[in-house]
């Protein structure tokens, strides 16, 4: 790995491995991934009663072990230690409800070595006394399962063979492994000429990006099917979309693309950088449709679909005042920069960072009040299981 000083920012060339980088923006500021997490909260609640189906149609395993629950791509907030107490505390209930003493839970928490895992463990509740472990939660808010964080790319193996009963993986599948080479290859057919990001770009491009997607997905299968244990269940929720031209992201193209694309635009119209760091740098996501999710998990033969759709997740935007601009364009740059900010400062530099997300403030305020109409996400929801 390389690296160049720009003034007093360190700048990180594109050979650095994504998953050496990649995370939500750490620690507890006002562009920090806890700050900015209330539509993942909002639309993690509005599926809970998808993940609690899931469940229920999972075989529970004799109590002769602890019940091991892994949320893959936790991030740093409190989301994934809301689900994760459903989760507990739904299958507790199972096994009262079977008049079976529950088991001990183990939850892991695992996302890649760049996440800020000591916001998130300042997070966690402490652990209730062994010998009143009930439901999910005591009345003091303690926690009643044992933690461990698991760093690493779920692209690849992260536990021992059949050591898993339930995987959990929310808002974090659409991240690929890398952004395919021939797409910042000035001499490719599948280069991404001008754009940073798919939305809108040519079929070449998007056929990079997706095959880039069924690799991983393939991948991601192939390692859960080894670690889960036989009876496994497993409840999915990635971006999605509706329409079959996969250059048509949908809400990710407006979020990732669109004004976000013309931000880095006008530091190159401006003098601030140049085209060539412009086209170097991609947002490494896809959106899959339908089809091709299932075609993946298909292809695999590892795992039973007990249920695969799509779902309206609503708008990623969380504001109190939707009239306002000012407060519209300040939303969508800090959300923005919640989940993409680290890689745009490795790749220009934290100056240059502040640049384009101001401009795209800017931008965003001036469409506000198409953005809080037309903003809007789609997820694909899979419970799949381990036969």
């Amino acid at each position: 790995m390389t690296m160049a000083v720009q003034g007093d920012n360190l700048v990180v060339v594109p050979q650095m491995k994504l998953e050496r980088l990649l995370s939500m923006k750490g620690g507890k500021g006002e562009t920090s991934y806890v700050k900015n997490s209330q539509a993942q909260a909002r639309h993690a609640r509005s599926m809970l009663h998808l993940l609690e189906e899931a469940l229920d149609l999972m075989q529970l395993p004799l109590v002769e072990s602890p019940f091991a629950v892994a949320d893959l791509g936790c991030s740093c907030g409190g989301n994934t230690l809301f689900i994760v107490d459903v989760i507990v505390k739904h299958v507790t209930k199972r096994y009262e409800t079977m008049g079976t003493v529950p088991p001990e839970f183990q939850a892991f928490f695992s996302d890649l070595p760049s996440n800020d895992f000591n916001v998130l463990f300042q997070l966690l509740p402490p652990l209730v006394d062994k010998g009143s472990l009930e439901g999910c939660l005591s009345a003091d808010g303690r926690r009643s399962y044992y933690a461990a964080g698991v760093p690493g790319s779920f692209y690849r193996r992260l536990f021992a063979g059949r050591s898993i009963d339930f995987f959990h993986s929310a808002f974090s599948l659409h991240w690929l492994s890398q952004v395919p080479d021939s797409v910042i290859n000035r001499r490719s057919p599948e280069y991404n000429n001008g754009g940073i990001f798919i939305h809108g770009a040519s079929r070449h491009t998007a056929e990079a990006y997706k095959k880039q997607f069924q690799t991983d997905l393939a991948n991601f299968l192939r390692c859960r099917s080894l670690e889960m244990k036989r009876g496994g269940s497993m409840f999915l929720v990635c971006l999605g979309r509706t329409s079959t031209d996969p250059t048509d992201q949908g809400g990710a193209g407006l979020l990732f693309g669109s004004h976000f694309e013309e931000a880095w635009n006008d530091l190159v119209q401006e003098g601030l950088i140049d085209e060539e760091k412009r086209d170097s740098f991609n947002i490494p996501v896809y959106a899959p449709s339908l089809g091709e999710f299932e075609e993946v998990v298909e292809a695999d033969g590892s795992f039973a679909i007990k249920k695969l759709e799509v779902v309206r997740g609503g708008s990623p935007l969380v504001v109190t005042r939707p009239d306002d601009p000012a407060e519209v364009g300040c939303a969508l740059a800090n959300s923005c920069r919640a989940v993409c900010g680290v890689l745009v400062e490795a790749h220009i530099g934290d100056r240059m960072g502040h640049e384009v997300f101001a401009r795209l403030e800017r931008r965003a305020a001036g469409h506000a009040r198409e953005l809080m109409e037309k903003l809007q996400f789609f997820h694909i929801v899979a419970s799949l299981s381990l036969e």
